[in-house]
């Protein structure tokens, strides 16, 4: 919440700097659309500039652009998706992630530029990076990433058009141009929801579900989805014991429920045995009842 002070202040601040006051001030993003060179970028609007306000920045050559808040089923979309992810590169070992509002410089060739390049700092939401990237990411000093993800996910913003159309066109423009191999929109509506993948000549591609409505990565081999688990969010539990995740969703829950179906079927193996030799002993008994009865009887008619 956004005290009256605070936006006096804000406002105040926005007079002295000459900002065009005839746009109307977004007291959740004061200064949507301010102009500010990349190096001041990076050293005041990277990171939360206001303590009493929860608002982050991009940067697109030279204009902020605030990144609004997803609402509640897009995050529960997008952590769903996050911790898919999370199972794949734990068993596979082959990226790292990058979440939590890190940065990373686009750098893309456009002609409308005097110097022919234009540059953006963006946020995804997720952010894939393989092991073989030139760029190293991990260091504990790291707050921004100084290379290209190799694919981008985002959770689609829509309180306005434009938030839509700077997902949905902008910034899907902008990531194929700088090189990013897969970009993930994430809606939990359908609408926008699209999976789309690079082209050896520089532009995406939809990805295009098999028969079975499985979406299966390029860049990370085995990392699939089934596209109704985006809509129905199941557990990963569930997730597990499905064909299409097995490969890296809770390998040691896996592991763990096929040792129980073993013991379990060893178990019914060894009672089944038991109770068949039982019976084996059981009849055994019966027929050497019958033939001593029998015995006995013909010693009776016996002269």
């Amino acid at each position: 919440m956004v005290s009256a002070d605070a936006l006096h202040d804000l406002q105040q601040k926005q007079i002295e700097q000459n900002i065009d006051r005839a746009a109307p001030v977004n007291p959740l993003a004061p200064d949507e659309g301010r102009r500010v060179t990349l190096e001041e970028y990076w050293d005041k609007w990277y990171e939360n500039p206001y303590p009493d306000i929860d608002v982050s920045y991009e940067w697109n050559n030279g204009i902020l652009e605030a990144k609004f808040l997803a609402n509640a089923p897009q995050l529960d979309l997008g952590f769903w998706f996050l911790a898919l992810l999370h199972q794949y590169v734990k068993a596979h070992d082959n990226a790292k992630l990058i979440n939590m509002e890190t940065g990373f410089v686009l750098t893309m060739e456009d002609a409308a530029e005097p110097s022919g390049i234009r540059k953006a700092v963006r946020k995804p939401d997720i952010g894939i990076i393989l092991n073989s990237n030139p760029v190293s990411w991990g260091r504990v000093d790291q707050r921004s990433f100084a290379g290209v993800c190799d694919a981008v996910v985002e959770f689609l913003s829509d309180s306005t058009q434009v938030e839509v159309v700077r997902d949905t066109e902008e910034k899907k423009l902008d990531y194929a141009l700088a090189g990013v191999q897969e970009y993930y929109i994430l809606d939990p509506t359908g609408e926008h929801m699209h999976f789309y993948r690079l082209t050896p000549a520089g532009q995406y591609d939809e990805i295009q579900p098999d028969a079975g409505d499985v979406i299966r990565s390029q860049l990370l081999p085995g990392f699939q989805f089934r596209l109704p688990h985006l809509y129905q969010l199941p557990e990963l539990e569930e997730l597990a014991l499905d064909e299409v995740y097995r490969g890296f969703v809770l390998l040691k829950y896996q592991a763990a429920v096929a040792a129980a179906a073993a013991e379990s079927t060893a178990r019914q193996h060894a009672e089944q045995q038991a109770a068949a030799e039982a019976a084996a002993r059981q009849l055994a008994e019966e027929r050497l009842q019958a033939m001593a009865a029998e015995l006995a009887r013909l010693r009776r008619q016996s002269p």
